[in-house]
Formats: structure tokens, C-alpha cells, sequence
């Protein structure tokens, strides 16, 4: 689930891709919190700098300016796959002996043991333990002179979710999956002059068009780009300082868009498949007002993700809507941390109760999903001990059953609820009066898209790429010498 920016800007732009890719990362920081990085090219040489934390930690203003060039790219990383070292932070580099090549990478690859064969026999000790580590040294070491052409040699060997930037030196380039698991669109800085000191100052004196690249519509709009298009499934989408896009169809596509972004991971205020994230979330809360409808005196959210939910499920139900509970703006999100005993720290302190809203109350408690559980667990007890009657939990997502291998942190089947569990135990787990979750035909109803458009395995298990994968542990067939992981 982790964030990437891309950014190709006018010849002789200084700094400022740099500057403008570090930038738009910041709206992409709740995509991943483990670390940050950044990769620019000046047309002869790459640059490089990444390390563990916050993207504010990691590039801040001492970092950039050494980091010339007119082409670069950024990440954030959510770990799927590898652990939380500096070797595993991204962009990764490769200086093979054909090119140097960076690479940010959203999504999880699920061929590794194949393409680990491929890369000299399986032999080779990587620098990193992450499969975007072994697909950067394919790329560097394929045999073709330019890099596109390698990419066109290297992609068709390659399956599962992968929305990626890569930099060479003149270039970067655009791929997404042929399935398009995850959200990748391109956007525009117009080359008209402005006065200095504007939204936007590195466009100040362009005179041709800059061009961006990134996981979600908010990272153009914090550096003022327009929104051209998303970049379709099995596409490549090439870009070079002063010149237009080209594109470049790779492979056939077979849209399987991930529908938990929409449910939950991208934010609010990002534009997927032409809809408003917070108008759908929204409407997700009125289809679950109607399939699970309760009698209380106050529908409130789960902080932030829960909002609009609960705001649509409000209007439909024509209870009012108060804020129970206040998040701690300073902590990050407690799904994409990478252990259980973070997770449960973190929600102790990012949330706590409005005792004088929800003391005395029947409480219907609106969050976007139920992964493993534990969080919800604490969320009632937090409620209960601050003097609610009754909590309601309403769910705007269906249950999630399945594991995701598409690049989500959710790869073994036990850790789910929903699978081991009933409806009814997932309540008294949790400790709520009552539990209801949105259907998938809620969800699509909300959408008013087809289901054919996206991904639903880790509610229905209907995988749009077959994963290889040991049917007991639910984990994947991979090579251990080399420490891949995924």
C-alpha cells in the first residue's frame, strides 16, 4: 500500500523536481510510515537518499538541495513484505552493468521464486529482502540497451500488483499491472509563467508543461498539477523533461481495481474510477443504514476513516451525528503497523473518548472495516468505560475472510477474524450489542460501478491472479537464501 510520486519537469528546472516529489509525498504519508525516500536524475548521474521514519523526518530541507536534475521520483513505505530495515526503504537502486535504474513500488509481486531463478540462477545475494529489491536488479541487469525496451522484455514475466516508477537517467516511466491493483494516475503542471512566491513556485518561469506521476489525485493537488487521467491497467506511460507523455500498451488489460482502497486506504479527498472517495464512503453509510438499521440515540465515527460512513448512515437513519471520540493528530494509523503490539499501543494513544457525548447514550459506532479484531475490541472498551449504555458496531466494508497478496499487510489467513469467526462471535469478541457489515452488492450499489471493475478477493476469495501459495500456512512458496519475502 505504499505511496509513490513521479515527477518529470522542463529542462533546466534546478532543484525543484525534487522538491516538487518530496512535496507530493507528503499527501501520500498515510499510504506508509516506515520510511521515506527519493531518487533524481540529472541526466548523467542518479541521485539517491532514503531512510527509516516520517517523510517529514527524511526529507527535509537539508536533504534536497544537493539533489539536482530534472526527473525524480519518491516513496513511502507500508511493509507487506521485508522487514523495517534501511536496506528495505525505497526507492531501491540497481547500477547494473546496462544501466542504473531506481524503482518505487506499490503493490507485491507473486511470482518471486520464478523470477528469482531467472536472476542468474538463483545465485545472486540481494541487498534487500523485498521483491521490489529483486525486480530493480532484473530491470538493471536485462539485456537491451535502453530501458524501456528491458522493461518490455522484463514485464510480461512478472505477475501480481505493481504500480511503479522507474527512473533511468533521461527518463521516468509509469507502469501499472495489467489488472491495476493499485491506483496510479498522471497529472499535469502547466507551462504557463506565473509570478513568483505562488502555489506552485517551481512553475514560476516553465514554459513547457511539467508532468506527475503518483498514487492519488491529493498528491497533484499539493503541488498544483491537474489531474489528466489515470494510467490504465497494462499500461507504460513514458515521460522526458520538455516533451509530452508517450504510452505504451505493454500487455492486455483486465481492470481489478483493489475496492478497499476506496473503502478505506486512499483519502477522502483522491478521485478513483471518477468518483469522489468521500462521496462514496458516504454513500456506503446510507446502504448500511438500510441493511442494518438500529435503534440509538448517537451515530458517530471511528476516527478519521469512519467519518464518512457514519455521516451517510446518520442521514438515512435521521439519528444525529456527534463526534465521540478524538484522534491524537499526531500518532499515525494503526492498520499499517508492523507488529501487533504497536498496533494495540497505538490505539490507546490516538483515540480517546467525549465522555459528557457518549455517557448515558446507545451509541451506533460507524468504522470502514474489522481486520484482525483487536482494535475494535479496544474501541468498545474505551466507549463502555466512558459511560456509553449500548454500542452498535455498524461496518461500511463486507467481512474480510480472505488474505490479501496484492499489497496489503493481511498474508495469513488466522489473523483475519472474519474467517475463524462468526458474526455473532466477532460481537462478543469485541464486546458490542450488535454488528452488522455492508454486502458486496452495498458496496457496488454505493460505487454504481460495475463488480467486474475491481478486486473483492479478501471478501469473496475470487483472485484475479492466481497466487502460489502453501495451502495450510496461506503463506508464499519462496526462496530463503536470499531472504525474499515477498
Amino acid at each position: 500500500m505504499c505511496g509513490v510520486v513521479g515527477v518529470a519537469l522542463p529542462p533546466g528546472s534546478g532543484t525543484e523536481a525534487a522538491a516538487v516529489a518530496s512535496t507530493g509525498l507528503f499527501a501520500l504519508q498515510h499510504r506508509g510510515q516506515e520510511s521515506a525516500g527519493i531518487a533524481v536524475s540529472d541526466g548523467a548521474e542518479i541521485f539517491l537518499y532514503k531512510d527509516l521514519g516520517m517523510i517529514a523526518q527524511v526529507l527535509d530541507d537539508r536533504r534536497l538541495p544537493p539533489m539536482p536534475g530534472d526527473l525524480a521520483i519518491a516513496h513511502c513505505r507500508y511493509s507487506t513484505t521485508g522487514s523495517t530495515l534501511w536496506e528495505n526503504a525505497q526507492p531501491t537502486f540497481r547500477l547494473g552493468p546496462r544501466r542504473p535504474v531506481a524503482i518505487g513500488h506499490n503493490g507485491n509481486l507473486v511470482n518471486t521464486r520464478e523470477l528469482l531463478e531467472q536472476l542468474r540462477g538463483g545465485r545472486a545475494r540481494l541487498a534487500a529482502t523485498t521483491d521490489t529489491e529483486l525486480l530493480t536488479t532484473l530491470l538493471a541487469d536485462e539485456p537491451a540497451a535502453d530501458t524501456v525496451d528491458a522493461l518490455l522484455r522484463l514485464l510480461p514475466r512478472i505477475r501480481g500488483a505493481f504500480s511503479l516508477v522507474v527512473l533511468d537517467r533521461r527518463r521516468l516511466i509509469g507502469i501499472r499491472d495489467p489488472h491495476g491493483f493499485r491506483p496510479l494516475v498522471l497529472g499535469r503542471i502547466p507551462g504557463i509563467a506565473r509570478p513568483a512566491g505562488g502555489t506552485a513556485p517551481w512553475a514560476a518561469e516553465s514554459i513547457a508543461d511539467g508532468w506527475v506521476l503518483a498514487s492519488e489525485t491529493t498528491a497533484l493537488d499539493i503541488v498544483g498539477a491537474e489531474a489528466v487521467r489515470d494510467v490504465e491497467p497494462g499500461e507504460m506511460v513514458v515521460l522526458e523533461p520538455g516533451r509530452e507523455p508517450r504510452s505504451i500498451r505493454y500487455a492486455s488489460a483486465n481492470p481489478a481495481l483493489c475496492v478497499f482502497e476506496l473503502i478505506y486506504f486512499a483519502r477522502p479527498d483522491s478521485y478513483m474510477e471518477g468518483r469522489n472517495l468521500y462521496e462514496v464512503r458516504r454513500r456506503m453509510g446510507e446502504q448500511l443504514a438500510r441493511e442494518h438499521p438500529v435503534e440509538a440515540d448517537l451515530v458517530m465515527p471511528v476516527p478519521d476513516t469512519g467519518g464518512p460512513a457514519a455521516a451517510g448512515f446518520a442521514e438515512a437513519a435521521g439519528i444525529p451525528f456527534r463526534e465521540g471520540l478524538v484522534r491524537n493528530r499526531y500518532t499515525g494509523r494503526t492498520f499499517i503497523q508492523p507488529s501487533q503490539t504497536m498496533r494495540h499501543r497505538g490505539v490507546t494513544m490516538k483515540l480517546n473518548p467525549l465522555r459528557e457525548v457518549v455517557r448515558g447514550k446507545r451509541l451506533t459506532v460507524v468504522d470502514d472495516s474489522i481486520v484482525r479484531g483487536t482494535t475494535t475490541k479496544q474501541i468498545v472498551a474505551l466507549l463502555r468505560r466512558a459511560g456509553a449504555t449500548e454500542v452498535h458496531l455498524r461496518i461500511s466494508a463486507p467481512p474480510i475472510y480472505h488474505p490479501c497478496f496484492y499489497g496489503i499487510d493481511t498474508q495469513v489467513e488466522t489473523e483475519l477474524i472474519a474467517a475463524t469467526h462468526s458474526v455473532d462471535e466477532i460481537r462478543d469478541f469485541t464486546g458490542a450489542n450488535s454488528l452488522g457489515y455492508l454486502s458486496i452488492e452495498g458496496v457496488l450499489a454505493a460505487l454504481d460501478l460495475p463488480y467486474e471493475q475491481f478486486c473483492f478477493a479478501c471478501f469473496d476469495g475470487q483472485y484475479p491472479e492466481p497466487v502460489p501459495y502453501d495451502a495450510a500456512s496461506r503463506k508464499f512458496m519462496l526462496e530463503e537464501p536470499v531472504g525474499i519475502q515477498g
